[in-house]
């Protein structure tokens, strides 16, 4: 008897035991899925998740993003944003959304100036701004324009046969243009025969490949800003510089006769031999994980010498086995020894000046005898010259990497190093396409073979079933 109790007390107490741990187990589960939150993305080159270039970026923004999301409870509309905005939130968990039906907040809408069924505004710094396609190019593009501290203006030098930063002509420049527009650096015309100096707010000043020669008035306020400290651009194309030598002294740069050639392009299937292919870029700012090929159509060489206080870097320079081409370049071409100029060639560089400004603060009480105090800060010049204006125009921008390295150096040349590199993430292809044999096969086995496996099977186990 005393078994029987002690035999019903164990299993009591075994069944408490394995209910409470059970209770112990799903809760510790339950907790560490509410702490812990794991993810796979398996879609072909992660289209279902964030690019590394836009979790980078959004690692070094360091104030809190707010999505305002205007749409109504259509769950069509709702859930494509909301599923995008996520994969921002898993990557920056201070991101905040707020989802407004604007049937229920017409006047809000109104002012707001709200126009199509899930319109998005984002918030950040401070700043907002108003999103209508919903992919990560767009997202991202937004974010980067409201990072960025002040407006970025180029200045575009025209009135002598320049590239036109709105011109539509394959050697203009209006497509790379609109790329720099779309990340909040707005471009604009200056003719300084109108307009005889350098806006205040220009963040960087573009000579893109005159057909003219400069007054030497327009040389000289070009070489003052440089002086100044101003940032500049020079798209030097082969050919005269017309009338600019004296801003080629002040840089230190010697610009080569010849364009330079470069029988690589053959391998890569172009027939033109004036196409100089960069493969290999510095340790710099510009280029840092850069490692894709670039083109330059009708490139210049340059040697490079810098002047005092000045510090350079090669950022472009070509393979070994191209020259520059002296002579007319038709027909078959080869190296000439003693006229052309031997490869590898420097087409690209960067320079670097520290400058020193002082600045006037008002007297304060400490200060004797009522002087005023003296305040000096260190600024940075920036200068890029390359010997080719071609790789950023209208007809070259889409080859290789052209694109990224021309946002690249606008993004360091007016001090935004934090939004250089971050390329959109493009999708890759979703459709299925398969052959018409592909097709048919497919179509006879969902239709034929697969109906009559399973009828087939069905049988055979009935039949077994039968016989037992």
């Amino acid at each position: 008897m005393n078994i029987e109790k002690n035999t019903h007390r164990q299993l009591r107490i075994q069944n408490y035991s394995f209910v409470i741990l059970f209770l112990v187990v799903a809760g510790f589960i339950a907790y560490l899925s509410n702490e812990h939150n794991a993810q796979f993305d398996w879609s072909a080159s992660n289209r279902n998740t964030l690019s590394p270039t836009s979790i980078e970026f959004l690692s070094r923004l360091d104030k809190p993003i707010h999505f305002s999301v205007y749409a109504t409870e259509d769950n069509t509309v709702r859930a494509p944003i909301n599923d995008l905005i996520e994969r921002y939130r898993r990557e920056k968990p201070d991101i905040t959304v707020e989802y407004i039906n604007p049937e229920l907040e017409p006047v809000l809408t109104r002012e707001l100036g709200i126009s199509i069924n899930g319109e998005v505004v984002v918030d950040y710094a401070d700043k907002d701004e108003h999103l209508t396609e919903h992919t990560e190019q767009a997202y991202t593009n937004t974010l980067q324009r409201l990072a960025r501290s002040e407006q970025r203006w180029l200045s575009f030098i025209t009135g002598h046969g320049e590239r036109d930063p709105s011109g539509v002509a394959n050697h203009d420049l209006s497509e790379w243009v609109q790329q720099l527009s779309s990340k909040g650096i707005s471009g604009h015309s200056l003719d300084l025969t109108q307009q005889p100096s350098i806006p205040d707010n220009t963040s960087v000043l573009i000579i893109a490949g005159p057909q003219l020669d400069y007054l030497p008035g327009e040389t000289q306020i070009i070489s003052d800003y440089v002086a100044a400290g101003g940032n500049l651009l020079w798209l030097a194309d082969p050919g005269p510089l017309f009338n600019l030598e004296p801003l080629a002294i002040q840089l230190g740069i010697k610009f080569q006769d010849g364009v330079v050639v470069d029988p690589t392009t053959t391998v890569f299937g172009i027939s033109d031999p004036r196409v100089a292919l960069i493969t290999q870029y510095p340790r710099h700012p510009i280029t840092n994980n850069f490692n894709v090929l670039t083109l330059f159509p009708q490139a210049r060489s340059f040697k490079l010498e810098p002047p005092e206080n000045w510090d350079s870097t090669v950022l472009l320079s070509t393979l070994p086995r191209s020259w520059a081409e002296v002579g007319e370049v038709k027909g078959e071409i080869e190296f000439n020894q003693g006229s052309d100029i031997a490869g590898p060639l420097i087409i690209g560089a960067a320079l670097t000046r520290k400058l020193t400004e002082q600045n006037d603060k008002s007297p304060s009480a400490s200060t004797a005898n009522n002087q005023t105090s003296i305040a000096q800060t260190q600024k940075i010049q920036r200068v890029v010259v390359i010997g080719n204006g071609d790789f950023l125009s209208n007809a070259f921008l889409g080859n290789g990497g052209n694109l990224d390295l021309g946002q690249n150096i606008v993004n360091w040349l007016s001090h935004d190093d934090k939004l250089i590199a971050i390329p959109a993430k493009i999708a890759p292809d979703i459709h299925l396409e398969l052959s018409q044999t592909s097709l048919i096969v497919l179509a006879f086995s969902l239709a034929i073979v697969i109906p009559l496996s399973l009828i087939a099977s069905g049988i055979v186990v009935w039949l077994k079933r039968r016989n037992r």
